[in-house]
């Protein structure tokens, strides 16, 4: 069952990096100015690590399904609708990067009318899960505490760009980030 994860997962990845290339490329022909270069290879490193550390935690020590798989895995399967109907609703504005076309109203539906970054959501909850689940949990500590330092540089580079460049302040600042509601003014 490892090896079905592991594919899946995979194949996801890259074809979400050909979505992102050519997403960027239209975005840049529209005069799309792209933002935070400098920590986009550790959010790459973060990212190949992980596969790398999970697979080898989960091969090497022989890990298998956790016996909590019945609540785990329905929490995998939720972050994937969120994960695609972010995908889906950004259309041609999703990305890896942070590329900003300036004047441009943000896009606020789907999973961003209830809060800011529900993408950076379902990835911190997959680096989390998706280990658990074959009770990696090594994996799951080290990555999710990488991860959240590497999401603290982006979303602030992310924000601060918006801000700059968008109506973002308008349109998202009294929304959380990542639990749907809103901030008290």
């Amino acid at each position: 069952m490892f090896y079905l994860f592991l594919i899946i997962i995979i194949v996801q990845r890259v074809s979400e990096l050909f979505i992102a290339r050519r997403n960027e490329a239209h975005m840049k022909s529209i005069g799309g100015e792209e933002h935070g270069r400098d920590h986009y290879p550790l959010i790459v490193a973060v990212h190949l690590l992980f596969l790398l550390s999970f697979t080898l935690e989960v091969i090497v020590f022989n890990k298998e399904v956790s016996p909590l798989w019945l609540i785990i895995l329905p929490v995998i399967l939720i972050t994937q609708i969120i994960r695609y109907w972010a995908v889906f609703s950004l259309g041609a504005f999703w990305n890896t990067k942070i590329i900003i076309v300036p004047d441009l109203e943000v896009v606020a539906k789907g999973p961003y009318r209830f809060m800011r970054h529900p993408n950076y959501l379902v990835v911190a909850v997959e680096i989390l899960f998706l280990p658990i689940f074959f009770q990696a949990y090594a994996t799951a500590i080290l990555f999710t505490v990488l991860n959240a330092a590497i999401l603290t540089i982006r979303i602030r580079a992310e924000e601060k760009a918006l801000m700059q460049h968008t109506d973002y302040k308008k349109s998202f600042i009294n929304k959380r980030r990542f639990i749907p509601g809103k901030d008290d003014p």
